[in-house]
């Protein structure tokens, strides 16, 4: 609909905006790349149809409210141009370091199990933070969601789906396999509650790398038309691994990799994903899985990453110890030995050699802070089998031994890993176990 160099203006401030590229399409509008004053931006423009008032009306209700946080590609202005049908508006311009998450589906990305943890953490914070001023995405689906393969960060886009919770406006409504179950029978309008199905597949996707509700009634599925959708999704969902209900069971035959990932994730997070595609499927008010208890389960998971001696990453579920012998790994199937591990407040964190601890870890007033490291595992300079715990704050640590000698450790200074030492990261304290 525009070409490059072609331009349009801001409503409100008359800013101009000239258009240097086509980025994409959609059933709404087209995106482009352009270029405001010094700065790169995003420009979608809506096709006629979709340039109701209806959507106008929404859109500058989004501009006046501003974004929830930097994590959302937010309207920042609307913009329209004479003698040219429909209107638009400018949000930031996504950074080439992100990628859609469809591409974990494909395999064309393969992060490393604690950057998958922290995506689904940061996925559950940013739309808490979303749902904490009333508002609701509508379209929670890995068509809206990019993520820096290096770090976890999450940006989420096309936020012109979003809308007051329950509102009565329809223009979108959800992804079909997204959306929940009462959005697929046409019996509610989004809100809170649908976003945290959709929320929940999403997270099941991103670590299973299959559909919650996929089993054996969908391989049964003859032609996959909107009447097989509507029943799968909607009237008759059933989750693949239910415990009191088998008959969707996954089939080996054609399911192998959801088996294989749902055995290798510790016991804590499938009781989550069991809750939120069994109770939350029937309540959603009160059965579906809260972003509060994700952000947790996810940090935790996290954490809970060691390796084995055949060097692939496993999960410690300390649930599962039994008669302290370690389930076997899941890749070469002998007992891995565990590293160190740091029980500190209400974390245990296994000591690997690579691992960090961030403010997330040492400060009560710092809840899911992962921007900067405040401690690393680092062996010691002259004699490489011994590990240590290097103070990479500005502040001074006390380490007490087990005998109750207590000695400080400086910024820039590593305490050794002793079994039964306690730390005192200021008003935090921790113990090691070996």
């Amino acid at each position: 609909m525009l070409a490059p160099r072609q331009r349009v203006h801001t409503i409100t401030t008359r800013s101009a905006i000239e258009i240097d590229r086509f980025l994409g399409g959609g059933g709404q509008g087209e995106v482009y790349q352009a270029r405001m004053g010094q700065g790169q931006v995003a420009l979608k423009w809506y096709y006629p149809a979709s340039a109701t008032p209806e959507q106008r009306k929404a859109l500058a209700a989004l501009v006046e409210s501003g974004a929830p946080s930097d994590k959302f590609l937010w309207p920042i202005e609307l913009c329209e141009e004479k003698g040219l049908p429909g209107f638009g508006y400018v949000m930031p311009l996504r950074d080439a370091r992100f990628r859609g998450v469809v591409d974990l589906f494909f395999r064309r990305s393969e992060p490393d199990l604690r950057i998958l943890a922290l995506l689904c953490l940061n996925l559950a914070d940013t739309f808490l933070q979303l749902h904490a001023k009333g508002l609701c995405y509508r379209d929670i689906s890995h068509g809206n969601v990019f993520f820096d393969e290096r770090t976890g960060e999450v940006l989420i886009c096309d936020c012109d789906n979003v809308g007051v919770t329950g509102s009565s406006y329809t223009g979108v409504t959800g992804t079909s396999g997204y959306s929940a179950p009462e959005i697929e029978r046409h019996e509610a309008m989004p809100s809170t509650y649908t976003d945290l199905h959709s929320l929940a597949v999403l997270m099941f996707k991103v670590l299973m790398l299959h559909h919650p509700l996929e089993g054996v009634r969908e391989t049964a599925i003859k032609c996959f038309d909107l009447p097989a959708r509507e029943k799968l999704y909607g009237w008759d969902p059933l989750f693949i691994f239910d415990p009191q209900d088998r008959s969707n069971k996954p089939d080996i035959r054609y399911h192998h990799a959801v088996i294989h990932h749902w055995e290798i994730y510790p016991q804590f997070l499938r009781d989550l994903f069991t809750r939120a595609f069994t109770v939350g499927l029937r309540d959603p008010q009160n059965g579906r899985v809260r972003e509060s208890e994700w952000r947790a389960a996810m940090a935790r998971l996290r954490d809970a990453v060691f390796y084995c001696s055949c060097g692939v990453e496993n999960f410690y579920d300390g649930d599962s110890v039994k008669d302290g012998r370690v389930p076997a790994c899941w890749s070469c199937k002998q007992e891995p030995r565990l590293p160190p591990r740091l029980r500190v407040g209400r974390h245990l964190v296994m000591l690997n050699h690579d691992t960090r601890l961030y403010p997330h870890h040492l400060r009560d007033d710092r809840l899911y802070d992962f921007s900067a490291p405040l401690a690393e595992v680092t062996r010691h300079p002259t004699d490489p089998g011994r590990w240590g715990i290097k103070n990479l704050s500005n502040d001074a640590w006390n380490l007490v031994l087990a005998d109750g000698t207590q000695k400080p450790v400086e910024p820039g200074r590593s305490l050794p890993l002793v079994s039964g030492s306690k730390v005192k990261f200021g008003a935090v304290e921790g113990e090691i176990r070996v």
